[in-house]
């Protein structure tokens, strides 16, 4: 065991509810080595809206409705508890974070950006009315901004002139490991399914398009909520494939459903690191999914874990391709990559790096 003082790290999210960076905070803030660190969780919503279990790390509700509200308590644990690190994801919250570092010189913040920011229209007009949109360059005062793509990485250096020396590319962990899928016997109605939120960003549109040309039996699974859910279903009715389509607005089981179907499709126009996608990959469902910015690319071997296309047309075709897939090695190509082993190292390693510098 080492003498060294463990380093004292805040994690701050707005909340706790279903979504990617809550499960990768939550998930990295009780699985670091409590050897080396010690960790508390800053959370500036409520309890009762937790999705995931936090019981193995120290939790602090601040039951506040939004983060501009919940500052002057966040400001006050940090004054108390003095981390020698505070790590924030979600662009506004990093941007208030950015905005607290000049006051406490001895600590390092480090920000978690969710998505390729400047390729997210609708995102941007949501947060015009957000008072740290006013703010110049807003993540220019954090030391370190953590990327979970490359591409990411560089929308964030081109873009928003964070320097590079300041950016990690540190991709999403699997963070559990289901069963892997039995080879499934090939059935005359293909089977797709499609997990994530019903907004203009993530396709579900264009995959309905798709779909409508498809010549062959097929049932589609959706799951996920949103606020395109009307459109999504008006056109499947208009284009006469809404009796092949289960909405499933919430499940606790998401990778029981993925483990039914063949493939899993995507038809996001960007994305950051896609966590649905990844544990599809987990189970041994392939993927099939449009050659859009974020971390799509990274996760996706062309015929070894599903294909990448450029257009509709070609995924027309995928989806009419034959080819068998061996689940085992479906989740091999992502296992060896983004296991937790290997991506809480990554974190470790930054944030030993950081204290030092």
């Amino acid at each position: 065991m080492s003498n060294q003082p463990k380093i004292k790290i805040m994690f701050i999210l707005p909340s706790l509810s279903a979504g990617g960076a809550e499960r990768v905070i939550s998930f990295v803030s009780q699985n670091i080595d409590k050897e080396k660190f010690q960790p508390l969780l800053v959370i500036a919503g409520f309890k009762k809206d937790a999705a995931y279990d936090v019981s193995n790390v120290e939790v602090t509700y601040l039951n506040k409705p939004r983060i501009l509200t919940a500052l002057p308590s966040i400001i006050g644990s940090i004054k108390n508890r003095k981390p020698q690190i505070v790590v924030s994801s979600i662009s506004h919250v990093n941007t208030a974070m950015s905005m607290l570092s000049p006051f406490f010189k001895k600590t390092k913040f480090i920000g978690r950006e969710a998505t390729v920011l400047s390729k997210r229209g609708n995102e941007k007009k949501i947060r015009q009315w957000s008072p740290f949109r006013l703010l110049p360059n807003g993540f220019k005062n954090l030391d370190a901004l953590i990327c979970q793509s490359q591409d990411m990485a560089e929308d964030m250096i081109t873009n928003f002139n964070i320097p590079k020396k300041n950016i990690y590319v540190i991709n999403n962990p699997i963070s559990n490991l289901p069963e892997v899928k039995q080879t499934q016997p090939t059935t005359k109605i293909k089977k797709f399914i499609t997990v994530g939120r019903l907004t203009e960003v993530k396709g579900h549109l264009r995959l309905l398009d798709i779909l409508f040309k498809l010549d062959q039996p097929f049932s589609y699974t959706i799951i996920g909520k949103g606020n395109l859910k009307d459109e999504i279903f008006e056109k499947a009715k208009a284009l006469g494939i809404y009796d092949n389509i289960e909405h499933v607005p919430f499940t606790n089981k998401v990778n029981d459903y993925i483990s039914e179907h063949d493939l899993f499709l995507q038809g996001s126009y960007v994305e950051g690191f896609p966590n649905a996608l990844l544990e599809s990959c987990v189970v041994g469902t392939p993927v099939i999914a449009f050659k859009a910015p974020g971390g799509t690319k990274e996760i996706i071997e062309n015929g070894i874990n599903g294909f990448l296309v450029e257009n509709e047309e070609e995924y027309l075709q995928k989806l009419k391709d034959s080819k068998t897939w061996n689940p085992k090695d479906v989740r091999a190509s992502v296992y060896k990559k983004f296991n937790k082993d290997v991506i809480l190292q990554q974190y470790e390693d930054l944030f030993e790096n950081i204290v030092k510098n």
